[in-house]
């Protein structure tokens, strides 16, 4: 039975979501180590930056322990921290996991298609 998948509904958001291509050739440890620490200065800075509009409060924060794992800062633009990637990730693995969504990913177009739903 051929029906329409989760998958082929992705089908038109594809070309418009930015992919990384694989490098053609090694990259130099020296690169990786300087693009880590720039992404890593990136990351430090945004989650020093308040986001405007947001009342600033002295009460506890419920959430205070959780923070620590999901890499965030209450009140800055790393408010959600790195939590809606993850989950992403999660909880397409659990649909394939559980054949809720059909998928191969021994296939070549059902992989990028599959890759394509988790961003």
């Amino acid at each position: 039975m051929s029906g329409l998948r989760f998958l082929d509904l992705v089908k038109p958001f594809t070309p418009l979501i930015p992919e990384i291509a694989v490098p053609e050739t090694k990259t130099p440890f020296q690169q990786r180590l300087i693009w880590t620490g720039v992404t890593l200065l990136i990351f430090l800075v945004m989650s020093q930056m308040p986001l405007y509009g947001i009342v600033s409060s002295d009460t506890s924060d419920p959430l205070y322990w959780l923070r620590m794992m999901m890499a965030s800062n209450r009140g800055t633009l790393m408010e959600l921290g790195i939590t809606p990637i993850i989950s992403s990730g999660m909880v397409f693995q659990l649909l394939a996991g559980t054949h809720l969504i059909d998928v191969n990913l021994d296939l070549k177009a059902d992989r990028e298609l599959y890759q394509t739903a988790q961003k």
